[in-house]
């Protein structure tokens, strides 16, 4: 049967990493596990060359320099160690990837739209890379001047299987599990990666019967079908959706995962099945963990988190959620979508609370 093209972020994906990705991921495992054999104390140099060279042949120089040249300005900025500001330079980086003009200039570097948006991902993703960076520069202590330098930050944004679309690894944990000494072990490597492929595959393949035989996406890119549908079925499409959704980010944070795993790191858990969910806390808890655990490191809790007061803690969610919505596009339908969360969760602990009272537990 034909296959449902209007899932983009799928079939964006699919055909890059048919192409080039998935070469370049599998020559990222050959250099990885060759440094990890013959030269240990040298691999994350042997890694971050190996990142800059595949975005190099990519992104072309242009797109290689664009990266580079975001890392050293957010570098320059952390030199001062004051938040607001590392936090201020982030965002006016973000900002630069929605001026007309100079999209316009970086459009004209590349033959197709796929090439030129495939350097608008990857750079927004690197923002948040550069972020993490940059604040934990900011929170060091003296002593840890060496594991904060601007090689270690070239080495961690340049980590190519997180490159194009993550997940995101905050750098404490990367600089950390990167420095620590394990042994190499073939073995254990090997079953970790036929394992893994067969999981992956797996994924893949189911997602692939969705596309084929439930055009979920056609539906939703049409109105008359939406309008003639029972409210019902409108449930049931909105689930298939959410469902295809989660078998997606599987097979793109799979694939990445499994590569973390053959560089003895450990990578953010996979997405949790959105039919064991609900409560808007535990989507955003258990879904993207690496982004949760981004935003609750670097916003949530510098804002005060829970720890706050009623109007702190409101804050402190509201903050998060209008990063996540800027993030992602800062189109207004994405501003409605955030709101909506962030009134979910808000909604969630603020009868948590009520619940919580001795009275209402003795009422309960």
């Amino acid at each position: 049967l034909p296959q449902d093209p209007m899932d983009f972020e799928w079939s964006y994906w699919i055909e890059w990493g048919r192409e080039r990705i998935l070469w370049l991921l599998a020559g990222h495992l050959l250099v990885s596990q060759m440094s990890w054999l013959l030269v240990e104390k040298y691999k994350p140099w042997c890694l971050m060359v190996y990142g800059m060279a595949a975005c190099w042949l990519l992104l072309g120089i242009k797109g290689f320099a664009v990266i580079l040249l975001h890392a050293a300005i957010s570098f320059a900025v952390a030199q001062f160690q004051l938040s607001l500001l590392t936090w201020l330079c982030s965002l006016i980086l973000l900002s630069t990837l929605r001026i007309p003009a100079l999209e316009e200039t970086k459009r004209k570097w590349y033959d197709t739209e796929n090439e030129y948006y495939l350097l608008l991902f990857t750079v927004s993703v690197r923002c948040l890379f550069c972020t993490s960076f940059s604040l934990e520069y900011c929170w060091h202590a003296p002593t840890q001047k060496s594991s904060h330098s601007f090689p270690w930050m070239l080495a961690y944004v340049f980590y190519y299987p997180t490159f194009h679309n993550g997940p995101l690894l905050n750098f404490d944990e990367f600089s950390k599990q990167m420095r620590r000494q394990e042994a190499f072990s073939v073995k254990t490597n090997l079953s970790i990666l036929i394992v893994g492929i067969i999981r992956i595959f797996f994924w893949w393949c189911l997602a692939e019967l969705m596309i084929h035989l439930m055009y979920i996406h056609a539906l939703y890119s049409s109105a008359l079908p939406l309008e003639s549908a029972s409210y019902w079925a409108l449930g049931g499409l909105a689930l298939a959706q959410v469902l295809f959704f989660y078998v997606k980010y599987l097979v793109l944070y799979g694939v990445p995962g499994l590569l973390l795993q053959m560089d003895g790191l450990k990578p953010p858990a996979l997405p949790c099945c959105v039919s064991l969910m609900h409560s808007f806390t535990k989507m955003w808890r258990s879904f993207d963990v690496g982004l949760h655990r981004f935003l609750v490191r670097y916003i949530y809790v510098p804002m005060g988190g829970s720890q706050a007061s009623l109007l702190g803690t409101l804050l402190s969610t509201a903050l998060t959620f209008a990063f996540v919505s800027y993030w992602h596009g800062g189109q207004s339908y994405l501003w409605y979508w955030g709101a909506l969360n962030w009134l979910g969760v808000v909604v969630e602990n603020g009868t948590k609370r009520i619940l919580s009272i001795s009275l209402i537990q003795d009422l309960i």
